[in-house]
C-alpha cells in the first residue's frame, strides 16, 4: 500500500505537504465560519467560494502550459511561499479585528490565482518524484490519503480551536505548516528536467497542442467531462455546510467540523482502498458507480434532519467523490504523454476546480430561493444522471484506451493481460 515511498523524494513531499494540508482544511472550515457568522449569508457563502476558484477556470489551461516549460519544482516553491504569506495576512487582519467581506473577497481571490498555477504544478509534479513508474498510481492514491488524512484532521481541530480562540488562529496555523512543505521541497534532490522540444514552441500553439490532445482523446475527454459535472453541481455542497450545522441540525463550529470530519473519513477510506490496488484495470467502473455513490449521498444528507444519520451520508459522499477524482487522475497520469503532462493536469484542475465556483455561486443563490435541503438533492439527481451517462460511454472507453495502453507500455500489467482473450472479452479495462 505504500510502495511509493520507497522513492527519497516522494517521501519528503509526502511530509511536508501533509502537515500543510491540515493547515490549510483549518483555514478552509475557519473561512466559512467566518463568512456565516459575519454575514449569515448563503449567498456569501457562495461568493467565496467562487471568487477562490474561479480564476482556475480562466487561468490553469494556460498555467498547465508553463507547468510544462517550466522548472517545475521552483515553481512549486514560489506558489507555496506566496500562499503561506496570503494565509498571514488572512490571520493578520482577523486578528486585529480588521477583517471585512471584501477583504475576504481579495484575498480568496489571490489565493485562487495561486492555486491555478500550484495544483497543475504539484499534479505533474509527482511524476517525477517516483523512481519506479509501476508505483505512479499507488503515488496518486496516497496522494488523496494524505490529503483526506488533511481533510480528517483539519476540520476537527479547526472546530474546536474556532470556538476556542477564534478563526484567525486557524490562519496563522496554516501560514506556518507551509514552513514543511517549503523545507521538504528544498532538501530534495534530483536531476534537473530535460527540456523537450516543445519548449521552443509559442504560448499559443502549446496551448493550441495541448487542447487537441484532450479534445481528440475520448478517455481524456469523457472522464474530464464527468468530473466538471460532478464539481459543477455537487461538490458546492461544502459551501452549504455552515447552514446545515447551523440551521437545520441546530449545532455550532463542532458540528460544522464533525460533518466535514465525516467527509473527510470516507474520503479516507476510500484513497485506502484505491492505495491497495495493483492495477489501473476496472477502474473505469469504480469511476461510474462512485460517482453514482456521490449523488446517493448528497440526496440522503439533504433529506436528513439527525446528526448521526448526516454524518453516515456525509462518509458515503466523500468516500464516492475521493474515488471518482483520484480513479479519473490515475488513469489520466498513466496514458498522458509526459511532454503534455502539464496541460492535461491544467485542464483537469480547470475541471474539478475551476467548474466549481460557477456551482457555488449557483449553490448560494438556489439555497436563497428554495433552501440547502432541496438544492442538494438537485445536486445530487445530476450526479445520478452522470454516472449513468459515463457507464454508458464506458464500451467506447474500452476500445479507445486499449491501443493506448499497449503503445505506450506504461504499465506492464495491461499489455500482459490484453493478450489473454479473458481480459479482452472483459467489460471494462480502463
Amino acid at each position: 500500500m505504500g510502495r511509493a515511498l520507497r522513492s527519497p523524494n516522494y517521501r519528503l513531499f509526502f511530509g511536508g505537504q501533509i502537515v500543510s494540508l491540515i493547515g490549510t482544511w483549518m483555514t478552509n472550515i475557519a473561512m466559512s465560519w467566518l463568512i456565516f457568522r459575519l454575514t449569515g449569508s448563503a449567498f456569501l457563502l457562495g461568493m467565496v467560494g467562487f471568487a477562490g476558484q474561479f480564476p482556475a477556470f480562466l487561468i490553469s489551461p494556460f498555467a498547465g502550459i508553463f507547468v510544462d516549460r517550466w522548472n517545475r519544482h521552483h515553481l512549486l516553491l514560489l506558489t507555496q511561499t506566496l500562499s503561506m504569506l496570503e494565509s498571514f495576512a488572512l490571520a493578520a487582519l482577523t486578528l486585529s479585528h480588521r477583517i471585512t467581506v471584501p477583504a475576504l473577497l481579495g484575498l480568496t481571490v489571490l489565493q485562487g490565482l495561486i492555486n491555478a498555477f500550484d495544483m497543475p504544478c504539484r499534479q505533474a509534479f509527482v511524476v517525477e518524484l517516483i523512481e519506479n513508474k509501476e508505483d505512479l498510481g499507488n503515488a496518486i492514491a496516497l496522494n488523496s490519503s494524505m490529503f483526506n488524512v488533511a481533510r480528517l484532521l483539519g476540520p476537527s481541530l479547526g472546530g474546536i480551536l474556532i470556538a476556542a480562540a477564534g478563526e484567525g488562529w486557524c490562519f496563522l496555523i496554516d501560514g506556518i505548516s507551509y514552513l514543511a512543505v517549503i523545507a521538504a521541497l528544498c532538501a530534495m534532490t534530483f536531476k534537473p528536467r530535460t527540456q523537450e522540444r516543445h519548449a521552443q514552441a509559442g504560448a499559443i500553439q502549446q496551448f493550441k497542442e495541448g487542447w487537441d490532445y484532450v479534445s481528440g482523446s475520448p478517455p481524456i475527454r469523457s472522464i474530464i467531462s464527468l468530473l466538471a459535472l460532478v464539481s459543477l453541481v455537487g461538490i458546492p455542497y461544502a459551501v452549504l455546510m455552515p447552514i446545515f450545522a447551523g440551521k437545520i441540525l441546530h449545532g455550532g463550529p463542532h458540528t460544522l467540523g464533525s460533518l466535514m470530519t465525516a467527509s473527510g473519513c470516507g474520503a479516507l477510506i476510500g484513497a485506502l482502498w484505491l492505495a491497495s490496488r495493483k492495477s489501473v484495470l476496472g477502474l473505469g467502473r469504480v469511476i461510474a458507480w462512485t460517482t453514482a455513490l456521490f449523488g446517493i449521498g448528497l440526496i440522503g444528507f439533504a433529506c436528513s434532519k439527525i446528526l448521526w444519520l448526516s454524518v453516515i451520508f456525509m462518509v458515503l459522499t466523500g468516500f464516492g467523490f475521493m474515488v471518482e477524482m483520484a480513479s479519473s487522475n490515475t488513469i489520466l497520469q498513466t496514458i498522458v504523454e509526459d511532454n503534455k503532462r502539464g496541460r492535461v493536469m491544467s485542464f483537469f484542475i480547470m475541471a474539478f476546480l475551476g467548474t466549481a465556483p460557477f456551482g457555488s455561486l449557483f449553490a448560494g443563490s438556489l439555497s436563497e430561493r428554495i433552501g440547502a435541503p432541496h438544492t442538494l438533492m438537485i445536486s445530487g439527481l445530476c450526479c445520478l444522471g452522470g454516472s449513468v451517462w459515463f457507464a454508458r460511454k464506458l464500451p467506447e472507453l474500452r476500445k479507445s484506451i486499449r491501443p493506448i495502453y499497449i503503445q505506450m507500455g506504461i504499465i506492464k500489467e495491461v499489455s500482459n493481460a490484453l493478450e489473454n482473450t479473458t481480459l479482452l472479452n472483459a467489460p471494462l479495462e480502463t
